[in-house]
């Protein structure tokens, strides 16, 4: 992923420096879980640690990266870089395992990782998203349903709604970081012919994984597929914010708008211009995050035992699509913490169509005056689309209506045109949301 949208957290999980420290760790792990069993000496297990364990510096990086220019292989090209460090007792490491017990264990740690911080950046994203509900519980907006004006609700309900969304998300993250973190140390075809199930059970507590069931020289790449399905819900849930304070920004709404800082400019050629681009940018890092979902699932279908088919689609979804989901949620994060609320607009649109948005109330009433259904409907479309069509006011139409007053008197009708009865349950869905009102 580019630097532009890249946060130094998230980008040091997928530095080769991490990659290989995580290759160490597993290679001196088995080889210990080895020295338990009485397969290699307990000194070739401590001297793997002592010689090998230094960091991997870009000369370390740099020597693996010309080896490998010969042998064509990843994992060898590491190992020979280690034993010059080691020594003799390096024939002990890599006893019975094969490339993908390596690599597969690193990267389901690397995704155990990425989890991790996105999951700090979700808890981030959900304080911001809680304040900003209490901040705006009560601030009455117009509700809308295919863009156009239906009832009233509050921003507090809009911000509500976000955040039950990403605690869903969360939970979601939780287990798909569970699914993923396995370990498979088993060996060719992944039947331990040359490697005890211990070493993989040994391995897999001192990493912090689960030991994978049953692997066929690959973890199944289901459990990658989940993972990767979950960041594309994620930032379809980013999306949706976005949206909504995209629209919300338009000039004709305006009711809310991206924080907007001194010196900034919103347009080379317009002076006047403060657009939304960061919740354009949102949009388009959730449409890269979802890109890689397909690839993801297709990974699943993998020949025999095994084929490479899923590593070079995993090279580059792995980093990018955790790297750009921390950015995107972290910006977002931003964005909700300072957003700017317009209540003078948020009001001048609640009131724009005259009184209509009170339509649904007046029609229960008819009913409940023993008016059918049907005629209710009838008689306050009619009166609906006269506001609409002549800009009318709402109350007035109805108060003039015989048909209506024959069933309702003017005061009635009066009572009807009141907000409060829009918004009389939102602490109960505050509770339901934060447990508290």
């Amino acid at each position: 992923m580019i630097p532009r949208y890249s946060r130094p957290a998230m980008t040091a999980i997928w530095d080769p420096a991490n990659r290989f420290s995580l290759w160490f760790q597993i290679e001196a792990h088995a080889c210990d879980a080895l020295a338990e069993l009485g397969v290699i000496p307990a000194q070739a297990a401590r001297t793997i640690w002592e010689k090998g364990n230094k960091p991997y510096t870009p000369e370390r990086i740099a020597r693996i990266d010309a080896i490998e220019t010969e042998t064509k292989h990843d994992v060898i090209a590491f190992l020979t870089e280690l034993a010059e460090h080691v020594g003799p007792d390096s024939r002990f490491t890599h006893q019975g395992m094969t490339s993908s017990d390596v690599l597969d264990t690193c990267l389901g740690a690397q995704l155990a990782q990425a989890a991790d911080v996105l999951l700090a950046d979700l808890d981030a994203l959900l304080a911001a998203l809680e304040r900003r509900a209490f901040e705006t519980k009560d601030v009455v907006c117009m509700g809308r349903s295919h863009g156009i004006h239906a009832e009233p609700v509050t921003i507090g309900l809009k911000f509500a709604s976000f955040h039950a969304e990403f605690q869903r998300n969360r939970v979601r993250l939780v287990n798909a970081r569970q699914e993923v973190a396995t370990c498979a140390i088993s060996g060719a075809v992944g039947t331990f012919a040359h490697v005890d199930p211990f070493v993989e059970e040994w391995v897999a507590q001192k990493m912090g994984l689960t030991p994978e069931p049953i692997s066929t020289q690959v973890i199944p790449r289901d459990r990658h597929a989940a993972y990767f399905a979950t960041l594309g819900v994620i930032a379809s849930s980013v999306e949706r914010v976005a949206i909504e304070i995209r629209h919300l920004q338009r000039t004709e709404v305006r009711e809310v708008e991206e924080y907007f800082s001194p010196g900034q400019k919103g347009s080379s050629a317009m002076p006047h211009k403060r657009n939304p681009v960061l919740t354009e940018n949102l949009t388009g890092l959730a449409r890269i995050v979802r890109g890689m979902v397909t690839p993801a699932l297709e990974n699943v279908a993998l020949w025999h035992e095994r084929d490479i088919s899923h590593s070079s689609v995993e090279r580059m979804i792995g980093p990018d699509a955790t790297i750009t989901l921390d950015f995107a949620l972290s910006r977002l994060t931003g964005v909700i913490d300072k957003l700017v609320i317009y209540p003078d607009a948020i009001a001048r649109n609640l009131n724009q169509l005259g009184g209509l948005v009170f339509s649904q109330r007046v029609l229960l009433a008819l009913t409940q005056a023993g008016v059918s259904r049907e005629d209710s409907y009838r008689l306050v479309q009619r009166n609906a689309m006269a506001v609409w069509e002549r800009g009318a006011n709402f109350l007035d139409m109805l108060q003039a209506d015989k048909e209506v007053t024959d069933r309702l008197t003017p005061d009635h009708i009066a009572s009807l045109f009141d907000l409060g009865y829009h918004t009389k349950n939102v602490d109960t869905l505050f509770k339901r949301v934060f447990g508290r009102a």
